[in-house]
C-alpha cells in the first residue's frame, strides 16, 4: 500500500491541474469501490471547484467551492492518470507499471481551469478496487470515520521529542508496532518505519514505554528519533517516493529513493553504517517483515 510519501508525490502531480479548475463532468462507472460511491456523488460534484488539494495521512482531500470535501484513498492498487491535449501522465510512478486498461477506470474528472485546458481529464484506475471516494461538509470532515482516530501528522509541527513521549508513555508495544499504530502518529508505513528506526540507532523490538522517563519525559533517543522520522520522509518525497511496487512520480518517472535504502529489504547485506559492522536482519513483527542492525540498533 503506498505510504504517506508516495501519497504526497501524488498530491504533488495532481495540484497543478487540479486546483482552481471546474469540474464540467464525471463519469462514475461502477456503483462501487471499496464501498459504495456516496448519494448524488456526481451531481454534487459536477460544476464545483476545486479550491485546494491537500493530505490528512494517507489520504487526499479536496476542497471543493460547493463547502464539500472530496476524500480519496488509493488502497493497494490505486492511481490518477492525468490526460492533457498534448500529454498522459501517472502522479507517482510505480516500480510495476500502473493499471491503463480502460475497464479498470472507474471515474473520469473532466476539467477546466489555468492548469487544465479543455479536453483535460483525471481517471481513477483501481484494480483491486481497495480504495474509496467519499463527500463530506468541511465542518464534518475532523468526525469522519476515516479520519477521526488519526494521530499527529509526522511532517508537521507535532512531530516532536515532547509529543512522542506523551503517546509512548506506559506502552509496553514495540516501538514499531506503536510508530505504525495510526491512532498515535497518521501516515507511518512499513518501510519508513524501519527507516527511521536505523537511523536513530533504535531496536525495533524495544518497549515503546522505555523510551520515555519514569518522570514522564523523553529519554535523549526519542529526539533522535522525532528527527530521523521527519528526515526519512522528507528525503523520499523529494526523490519522488519509494517506487516500491507501483509508486509513480508526477513525471512518469520511477522514484530512487530506493536505492537509499538503509535496511529495508536488505536481509542479509551489510550495515551502511561507517562504523558498523553488522548484517541487517529480518524478523516479523504482526505479521508485517522487519529489516533492522541488530549490531548498532541497540539500547543506548
Amino acid at each position: 500500500m503506498p505510504e504517506l510519501p508516495e501519497v504526497e508525490t501524488v498530491r504533488r502531480g495532481l495540484s497543478p491541474v487540479m486546483e482552481g479548475a471546474r469540474i464540467v463532468r464525471v463519469e462514475q462507472r461502477r456503483a462501487n469501490l471499496r464501498t459504495p460511491f456516496p448519494d448524488r456523488f456526481v451531481a454534487r460534484l459536477e460544476g464545483a471547484t476545486v479550491t485546494a488539494l491537500s493530505r490528512r495521512a494517507k489520504y487526499l482531500l479536496l476542497d471543493l467551492s460547493t463547502g464539500e470535501v472530496l476524500i480519496a484513498h488509493l488502497g493497494m492498487s490505486g492511481s490518477f492518470r492525468i490526460r492533457l491535449p498534448e500529454a498522459e501522465t501517472i502522479p507517482g510512478d510505480f516500480h510495476i507499471p500502473r493499471d491503463r486498461q480502460a475497464a479498470h477506470d472507474h471515474v473520469v474528472f473532466h476539467l477546466e481551469g489555468p492548469g487544465a485546458p479543455a479536453g483535460t481529464t483525471v481517471t481513477y484506475n483501481d484494480p483491486r478496487r481497495f480504495g474509496f471516494m467519499d463527500l463530506v461538509a468541511r465542518e464534518g470532515l475532523p468526525a469522519h470515520a476515516s479520519l477521526a482516530s488519526l494521530g499527529i501528522e509526522p511532517l508537521g509541527n507535532e512531530l516532536s521529542a515532547e509529543h512522542l513521549a506523551a503517546l509512548f508513555r506506559d506502552k509496553a508495544a514495540p516501538l514499531k508496532a506503536a510508530m505504525l499504530d495510526q491512532r498515535l502518529v497518521a501516515g507511518l508505513g512499513n518501510i519508513y518505519v524501519c527507516e527511521a528506526l536505523w537511523r536513530a540507532k533504535l531496536p525495533p523490538t524495544l518497549a515503546a514505554g522505555e523510551t520515555v522517563t519514569a518522570s514522564g519525559r523523553p529519554a535523549k533517543t526519542l529526539g533522535a528519533l522525532a528527527g530521523a522520522i521527519r528526515a526519512v520522509l522528507e528525503e523520499a518525497i523529494v526523490a519522488g517516493g519509494s517506487s516500491l511496487r507501483d509508486h509513480r512520480q508526477a513525471d512518469g518517472e520511477l522514484g530512487y529513493f530506493q536505492h537509499s535504502f538503509a535496511v529495508y529489504d536488505r536481509e542479509g547485506e551489510a550495515c551502511p553504517r561507517p562504523t558498523c559492522s553488522g548484517v541487517v536482519e529480518r524478523i516479523v513483527q504482526s505479521g508485517r517483515s522487519t529489516f533492522f542492525c541488530p549490531a548498532c540498533q541497540r539500547r543506548g
